[in-house]
């Protein structure tokens, strides 16, 4: 549709910019239900799989197919992405609520990444945890050349939210200043907070955006990538694609110690409070003082990363589908 999901939030924030989306919603529904036709008369598919986003195209997907199995990749809940984001409580809370029920009543099979985000969906759908995993370019960045420097190297990417907790990494490099190598990427709504506080540190490398076929190599030529660090429901509830990437990238990892990031990396990584700047900058000092910590955390990622592969983290999926008739 042309819409990054800050833009989609955006529109929560400016009614008046809704009818622009509604707009876009019916053109690309039409494409599609022309498109799907020739599929039908082709030969009606055993399974239709709607992407994560997909609130609206599900129910689109139920119309067009309704006799044949729904997958819906529900990795973003829009009530909890919109409370994070600023947009909670009130009408628009519980419309956006709404919304998430009504995707999840027409799909057949509801696909979640987490047992926390499971919960949230009603116990009267079928319902399978798929972790996000790291497709292959992050497996093939960890064979590329790295090169050691004097000082420890950190990096960090995302979209700036309170999921990430950004200001908290902020203030535990800047704890830090001159002891290790930062390169922070991303933009967002804590992003002015974020550069406040890095703007006099030493050895920190500050950029908006890296391209998706740039970014794994970047990242493996870090020692250190740090994962999230928030203190939300939301942040509670999820296993970022950072900490799956870091691990394909066999990149030491450190995020926050939550109950679904240390069931699902299992000892693949280290972890501090959430919300805790003073026990990152520990954790990440106790690393930069002693090479063999970092090599030993690498060599945990390597171990841990063929757990995360596209094969391996649909498994549960492929067994779900098989046993529908």
């Amino acid at each position: 549709m042309g819409f990054s999901t800050a833009e989609r939030v955006d529109m929560l924030k400016r009614p008046w910019k809704l009818p622009l989306f509604a707009l876009r919603l019916v053109s690309c529904w039409a494409r599609l239900a022309v498109r799907s036709t020739s599929a039908r008369l082709r030969r009606r598919p055993d399974v239709v799989v709607v992407g994560y986003l997909g609130h609206f195209d599900v129910l689109l997907a139920r119309l067009l197919f309704p006799r044949t199995t729904i997958v819906l990749d529900h990795l973003i809940f829009a009530g909890t992405t919109a409370s994070d984001r600023g947009v909670s409580g009130g009408l628009k809370g519980r419309l956006l609520a709404g919304l998430d029920r009504l995707a999840i009543a027409a799909a057949s099979i509801v696909v979640v990444d987490t047992e926390e985000h499971a919960r949230l969906v009603p116990a009267s759908a079928s319902t399978v945890v798929v972790p996000v995993g790291a497709d292959s370019s992050w497996y093939a960045a960890a064979a590329g050349e790295r090169v050691p420097g004097a000082r420890l190297s950190v990096v960090f990417y995302g979209l700036m939210t309170p999921l990430q907790g950004a200001p908290v990494i902020a203030e535990a490099i800047a704890t830090l200043d001159g002891r290790v190598d930062a390169t922070i990427i991303g933009t967002g709504q804590d992003g002015e907070a974020v550069d406040a506080t890095l703007r006099a540190v030493d050895g920190v490398t500050r950029l908006d955006w890296v391209g998706p076929s740039e970014l794994p190599a970047l990242v493996a030529r870090h020692d250190l990538a740090l994962g999230i660090f928030g203190t939300s429901e939301k942040a509670l509830s999820v296993v970022p694609n950072k900490a799956y990437q870091a691990l394909a990238a066999e990149v030491g990892l450190i995020t926050s110690d939550s109950a679904a990031q240390r069931r699902v990396l299992g000892d693949a990584a280290e972890f501090v409070p959430p919300g805790d700047a003073s026990a990152l900058a520990a954790a990440i000092d106790r690393l930069a003082g002693d090479p063999t910590l970092i090599a030993d955390l690498r060599a945990r990622a390597r171990a841990a990363a063929p757990r995360f592969t596209a094969a391996a983290v649909v498994g549960g999926l492929v067994e779900r589908l098989a046993e529908r008739p």
